[in-house]
């Protein structure tokens, strides 16, 4: 399964990367445009993110368009966050509401078959990770990582804060956890929120179970904390390329960010 990407690590902390793919897989002919369908995408954050080895954690990604199927959603088709705009399982519009297909839309059955073809796999992988992981350490941190436009009027108003902290209202993670990455966030002097636009995906919210020792935390970027990022995202602009000195500064919050997460998963005090 070359679009699933795996590297194994023995700290106790996994990285997520579930919406960095671009591959429109067998169904690409099917979307109004190539362009419309990777809009949404997590642009280079894996490239962002790419210290982790570094730190010896294990990484999952799937190179699959989130457009083909969402690995972050809930598969039942329920959706996160009720009665506020959102993009379903396999998505029928962008962000802005942009309709992805020209002619019909997925039905159950090819809903089901996307499913096992990519949603099932990428999850059956992520916990034989987080098992592997458990069966070395008494807990470990899921660290699902994420980017969005700073603007999009259908999700939410005004300018998104630069660091977007997601734990399902304190659900999924130790407090002690939050409150760390909160402190480095407010260190950095950019903006920050926890739990507020985006309170954490499907992976955050599933796996999250800090009695059980996995604690999870999502991070919710917005792109112009490491990109140039346009006003417009017209087909010359967008998306801005990757420049690693323009993002060196928020690499370097999230490199604290994920230390802190494994020194808090090795702390037995807690």
């Amino acid at each position: 399964m070359s679009w699933l990407q795996v590297t194994q690590g023995d700290v106790p902390l996994i990285v997520a990367f579930p919406h960095t793919g671009t591959d429109l897989a067998d169904v690409g002919n099917r979307f109004r445009s190539s362009r419309l369908a990777r809009l949404d995408t997590d642009w280079w954050i894996d490239e962002l993110y790419d210290f982790t080895r570094r730190l010896g954690a294990t990484t999952i990604r799937t190179t699959i368009s989130r457009s083909v199927i969402d690995v972050n959603r809930d598969p039942s088709g329920t959706s996160l966050y009720p009665g506020q705009a959102t993009t379903e399982l396999c998505p029928t519009t962008t962000f802005d509401g942009d309709a992805l297909y020209s002619g019909a839309l997925p039905d159950q059955n090819e809903i089901e078959r996307r499913r096992k073809n990519w949603f099932t796999p990428y999850h059956e992988m992520l916990a034989d990770e987080i098992c592997r992981l458990r069966s070395m350490h008494p807990k470990i941190v899921i660290y699902d990582a994420h980017s969005i436009r700073s603007h999009i009027p259908r999700l939410f108003e005004g300018e998104l804060p630069h660091f977007n902290i997601g734990t399902n209202g304190d659900a999924t993670c130790d407090r002690t956890l939050s409150k760390a990455v909160e402190a480095i966030c407010a260190a950095s002097g950019r903006s920050y929120v926890l739990n507020g636009r985006f309170t954490g995906g499907w992976t955050t919210r599933h796996y999250g179970i800090p009695h059980n020792g996995v604690h999870a935390i999502q991070m919710e970027l917005a792109i112009r904390g490491y990109l140039d990022e346009p006003l417009e995202q017209d087909g010359t602009s967008w998306p801005p390329g990757f420049d690693p000195e323009y993002a060196a500064p928020c690499r370097a919050v999230l490199f604290d960010i994920l230390t802190a997460c494994i020194s808090f998963a090795r702390d037995q005090s807690l």
